[in-house]
């Protein structure tokens, strides 16, 4: 139940960060073309959104054994799909953002609350379809909790507001990007960089 219970603190701390939006700050800039109501927009499909339905659509295989495993599957694939789903993404970032409405973080909390009691009510070890395949539970909710805690920092630092996620999801989420490095070959280049021996390349990410 560790990422379980995880995720659902780390949702209720994002939608905590919605709530003290100032309205005036949804339009600004949020993460690249993004504005902040679509970056949020986008957070809410992957971190949220995402987890009620894929518990609505049980697997039969498991095609994916960890979180790395489902990040490192998007270095694997061929250019041209990947850059057609980055667009699929941020059309989807803007319709869910215009989506929250007037009072985004009354949208925020009620999707919270959905996935939370999704979550919370359904096994750990169940087979659920996500975009990459059949994934354990217990496997895929870290990569939602690595959203929240990753997009959540983005928005906090576009509208100034401080962010703190639990120390757990931090530490979860700060393990999986390490996890990521390693088995896409960048592992020894971010263990050096976190060890305070070598620098990473300007706009370097794991994802």
């Amino acid at each position: 139940m560790a990422a379980q219970s995880t995720f659902a603190a780390t949702a209720r701390t994002f939608a905590d960060l919605v709530g003290a939006l100032p309205a005036g700050r949804l339009a600004e800039q949020g993460l690249g073309e993004w504005t902040v109501r679509d970056l949020i927009g986008h957070t809410v499909s992957a971190g949220l959104a995402n987890v009620v339905e894929a518990l609505d659509r049980q697997a039969t295989t498991e095609d994916i054994t960890t979180p790395e495993g489902y990040y490192a599957l998007a270095k694997t694939v061929d250019p041209a799909v990947y850059q057609a789903v980055v667009a699929l993404s941020s059309t989807d970032a803007r319709e869910r953002g215009a989506a929250l409405g007037d009072h985004p973080a009354d949208a925020v909390r009620r999707l919270v609350d959905q996935a939370v009691a999704a979550v919370s009510s359904t096994d750990p070890e169940a087979l659920v379809t996500t975009a990459a395949g059949g994934m354990r539970l217990s496997r895929w909710l870290p990569t939602r909790t690595f959203e929240l805690v990753v997009h959540g920092m983005d928005i906090a630092a576009a509208a100034d507001l401080p962010f703190d996620p639990p120390v757990d999801a931090l530490a979860e989420s700060a393990a999986l990007a390490a996890r990521i490095a390693a088995v896409t070959g960048d592992g020894q280049s971010v263990l050096l960089a976190l060890t305070g021996r070598r620098e990473l390349a300007a706009g370097f990410s794991v994802i």
